[in-house]
């Protein structure tokens, strides 16, 4: 059994270890996650219009 006031002497020594990343870092960080996902939006959203048109060519055909 693990005596408690060791445990969190043992966490806060592990929480010393960490190394938070800087402001620099998260701001570039957020700014490539917010132009991927802008990127991708375009992306999906172009698809969709092309499939859409597609369809309605496919669907407008009579045989």
């Amino acid at each position: 059994m693990i005596n408690p006031f060791k445990f969190v002497q043992g966490v806060k020594q592990e929480a010393y270890k960490v190394t938070w990343p800087t402001t620099k870092e998260v701001l570039i960080g957020a700014s490539m996650v917010f132009v991927l996902a802008t990127i991708a939006a375009i992306f999906f959203l172009l698809l969709d219009q092309i499939y859409r048109f597609l369809l309605d060519i496919i669907l407008t055909i009579n045989f």
